[in-house]
């Protein structure tokens, strides 16, 4: 895969998306914005990749919109910036209703639309040297494409108040509000990545699919009959198939579920 924004390494079942345009902090333009909507489809298509990370080359994750993008944003149409608006939805979008586990290493600045992509990720995982911002406001606009990713990721509670200020926000004060899971020292960065992401290949890739499937259907439901046989329906669907056998007979067994890798 060769993208002109992107640069991506797999290894071993885990592909690592660097967005690679260092000199702009990662600033979204067009190009990012597509070359991240297709990596993200042509990766879940992949059998062999079992976790996506999504990382910025340079000091920052990324900053957010580009300026000279933003620019000419400003003098086009109407529909045109319809348009562009809903691309960049599109590709938040399709990052978070990935089928595989994602993570986002954030070593640097994660600026509005970046914000966006750290909230959209599954998992966080923070340096201390971190910041983040929904910073939309200070240029007359609003984080309104990645709004329903930070809202899942901070509640709505903490959305009135940083929706509006635009105050960064700190590694530190990141994790207590729940955009970050985790949030180490900067040179700890890649090995507590690397942790979370050896938990994640323990599990079975089409139940892990169907874990965040079941995530999306019961937040924010109240438990309702329906509720409650949908979750029955889930469970029982799924406790006939192939990759549940495996996994109850590996334990059983005490060894290795088929899909664990072996070192």
């Amino acid at each position: 895969m060769n993208y002109e924004t992107l640069e991506i390494v797999v290894e071993q079942g885990v592909a690592t998306v660097w967005m690679n345009r260092p000199d702009v902090h990662n600033a979204f333009n067009a190009q990012l914005i597509a070359d991240i909507t297709s990596a993200c489809r042509q990766l879940d298509a992949d059998d062999a990749v079992r976790v996506v990370v999504l990382a910025g080359r340079g000091k920052s994750f990324s900053a957010g919109a580009d300026l000279n993008w933003m620019k000419a944003a400003g003098e086009a149409s109407v529909e045109e910036n319809l348009a562009d608006a809903r691309k960049l939805a599109g590709m938040l979008r399709t990052l978070s209703e990935m089928d595989k586990p994602t993570i986002a290493r954030v070593q640097g600045a994660a600026l509005g639309g970046g914000m966006g992509l750290a909230s959209a990720c599954d998992i966080c995982v923070a340096s201390d040297k971190a910041v983040f911002a929904t910073s939309e406001v200070k240029f007359g606009i609003i984080p309104s494409a990645i709004s329903p990713y930070v809202l899942r990721a901070i509640g709505e509670r903490q959305s009135y108040r940083y929706f509006q200020t635009a105050e960064r926000i700190s590694a530190r004060r990141a994790g207590e509000i729940g955009l970050a899971h985790e949030v180490v020292a900067a040179e700890e960065l890649d090995a507590k990545v690397s942790e979370i992401v050896t938990a994640l290949l323990q599990g079975g890739p089409k139940s892990q699919a169907a874990a965040k499937d079941l995530i999306r259907a019961v937040a924010n439901r109240p438990v309702s009959d329906e509720l409650v046989e949908d979750t029955a329906r889930r469970i029982s669907s799924l406790r006939a198939t192939p990759e549940a056998k495996e996994g109850l007979d590996a334990f059983l067994s005490k060894r290795p579920a088929a899909w664990v890798p072996r070192s």
